[in-house]
């Protein structure tokens, strides 16, 4: 089974990208983030499409941000939008979380909070949020549980391409790093760092300043898997291909293999040539709020 998951940042503007990718990947499972169309707009757009190749599609969307979704060739059952029962919102609970049992396995699409600066509300929005995300995996049964998607943490400075870039900046800071060691302490593997621990790998380049030509990004897009699963895996990958060309989204799919890896063992993210990891402090980022 290959599972899958991708912030396309808009399903709409990703819609010429986004087909001919199940297309040629063909996942069954994927988790998609970000895709900014309420329920009914998905459907209108994306439905038939999707149900031609075989998805049953789990939503939890709002018009204009966030926006999460399953989309299954191996059954969607016991669908639960949300983190249930006193999740926390800003001021309202947001549309950040979809999960579903696909062929046995329980598949949670997130989207965590951006946090924004460490020293405001939604930092402490971001944490909360991740308490809730740990306490409903916790609540389940995590051996057979996999979180995937576009967690805004780079779980350690191997993840980013210069901590020193980072300084003061969200995504990095120790109780971002903290929640995220809490989550996985509930029993969830982070697949890709396990099959390839001494890598550099990034699933999320900024559009500005020519980031992803100089390979200067983040890995910030996980995917965190019970015991159970994460056994399974032959191959973790990100799927670097589809950040190029026209029209892409700022974050790169990230593709798993359970059971069988149809491609091989995928290596790891081969930056160009013409990118070599900078020399620390050597690198800044663009005048932005941070990934999204």
């Amino acid at each position: 089974m290959r599972i899958a998951t991708w912030n396309v940042n808009s399903a709409k503007q990703r819609v010429p990208r986004l087909l001919p990718w199940l297309d040629e990947r063909r996942p069954d499972v994927v988790c998609l983030q970000e895709t900014k169309l309420a329920d009914g707009a998905f459907t209108e757009l994306l439905g038939s499409e999707l149900a031609d190749r075989g998805y049953e599609v789990a939503l939890h969307g709002e018009a204009a941000w966030n926006g999460v979704a399953i989309l299954s060739r191996v059954g969607l059952d016991d669908v639960v939008a949300g983190l249930g029962d006193g999740a926390p919102g800003f001021p309202h609970p947001e549309a950040r979380a979809v999960s579903a049992t696909c062929g046995g396995t329980r598949v949670v699409s997130v989207y965590v909070p951006n946090g924004r600066t460490p020293d405001s509300q939604h930092y402490q929005y971001k944490l909360a949020w991740l308490a809730s995300l740990h306490d409903m995996v916790a609540a389940g049964d995590p051996a057979t549980t996999v979180v995937m998607g576009d967690i805004n943490i780079a779980p350690s400075d191997d993840d980013v391409f210069d901590p020193d870039a980072y300084v003061g900046q969200t995504h990095v800071t120790p109780p971002e790093r903290a929640a995220l060691a809490d989550l996985q302490a509930a029993g969830l593997h982070d697949v890709v760092r396990d099959h390839w621990p001494d890598e550099r790998v990034f699933t999320y380049w900024d559009y500005r300043a020519g980031m992803f030509h100089q390979d200067l990004g983040m890995r910030i897009d996980l995917v965190l898997a019970g015991s159970a699963v994460a056994e399974r895996v032959r191959a973790a990958w990100v799927d670097r291909k589809a950040r190029k060309g026209k029209g892409p989204s700022d974050h790169a799919p990230v593709i798993v293999d359970l059971d069988e890896a149809p491609d091989g063992d995928v290596g790891p993210v081969v930056p160009p040539p013409s990118a070599p990891a900078p020399r620390r402090g050597t690198k800044k980022l663009p005048q932005s709020p941070g990934p999204s």
